[in-house]
């Protein structure tokens, strides 16, 4: 195994899976052979899903994660079959080596709109957080709300998960040019930045200090022409530098990167390393790596 100098990211689209499939039982003929690689028990909590496009960002989940540790678990040699678990102090999700009884890989999930994203690392300290977000998805939704109440009862119908200053940011100082569909997209890019930053420490939306971490005059990068164009890490499709403040106080040692992904997708990124700062802070997060199912599919069979 070649040991990443950087995390790896990964992502799996699930929109076109099993076009056959169109209730989620359907996916125990369809997807047989991907849902044979897990175990019952996960297979049993995918066929619960009431909506088949749930049911299958729960499936790649559960195959990248696996995928994940095959690739960076030094002493995983074959596809790993013990269930992920959840860390006792952070809640996040970990993964127990059985032989080491220790977490030799650090990794972060999200999924939105079909897509399901991954964040790995070899190591037992890192601290990794990938959010992704679709501003298209719950477009009507949020388009009724706004023409019903307007946009500032919008934005304070989420006021508990910003802090005060980027809830008056997004209300008040947002480019004036701006119409809804871009005020929306400077919403999803803040919520994706924060649920990045929050799932890098494990904690989640109810943190106690939740409302005291501030993104100050963040932006959202700028779309691309579509969805098979990658982001250009030289124009402004791809962000870095942000002011990030906790307490108070500036957030120098967590790096951040958030990405268009086609006119719709954004999808936030934060690392840290805590024994060794500095080794974080040099990472270039470049794109996610788009895999296929069939890869997956091919790489468990051959390590069975």
């Amino acid at each position: 195994m070649t040991t990443p100098t950087k995390p790896v990211q990964w992502i799996l689209d699930t929109r076109s899976w099993f076009p056959q499939a169109t209730q989620t039982h359907h996916l125990e003929t369809q997807a047989s052979k991907p849902l044979s690689l897990l175990t019952p028990t996960e297979r049993t909590q995918i066929l619960k899903y009431y909506h088949l496009r749930d049911a299958k960002l729960s499936l790649a989940s559960h195959l990248l994660k696996r995928f994940c540790i095959a690739k960076l678990a030094p002493s995983s040699p074959s596809w790993p079959l013990t269930l992920p678990t959840r860390d006792p102090v952070t809640t996040k999700p970990i993964w127990i080596d059985p032989q080491t009884q220790t977490s030799p890989v650090s990794f972060n999930v999200s999924h939105q709109a079909g897509l399901v994203s991954l964040i790995a690392f070899p190591s037992t300290t890192a601290q990794l957080g990938v959010d992704i977000v679709c501003t298209s998805e719950r477009r009507e939704r949020d388009l009724e709300q706004i023409d019903r109440s307007g946009w500032s009862s919008f934005v304070n119908t989420h006021e508990d998960v910003f802090s005060p200053n980027e809830v008056k940011y997004l209300k008040y100082h947002l480019p004036r040019s701006y119409r809804i569909d871009g005020k929306l997209r400077e919403f999803y890019a803040l919520w994706a930045l924060r649920e990045a930053y929050i799932k890098l420490t494990g904690e989640a939306l109810l943190a106690s200090w939740l409302r005291e971490l501030e993104f100050r005059e963040f932006r959202a990068p700028k779309p691309t022409e579509s969805f098979d164009v990658p982001a250009d890490d030289e124009s402004d499709q791809v962000v870095r530098e942000f002011d990030i403040r906790f307490k108070g106080e500036k957030v120098e040692n967590v790096n951040v990167c958030l990405r268009s992904l086609g006119p719709d997708y954004m999808i936030a990124t934060a690392v840290k390393t805590p024994e060794n700062e500095a080794e974080a802070l040099g990472w270039k997060l470049g794109p996610y790596e788009f895999l296929t199912l069939e890869e997956i599919i091919e790489f468990a069979e051959s390590r069975s």
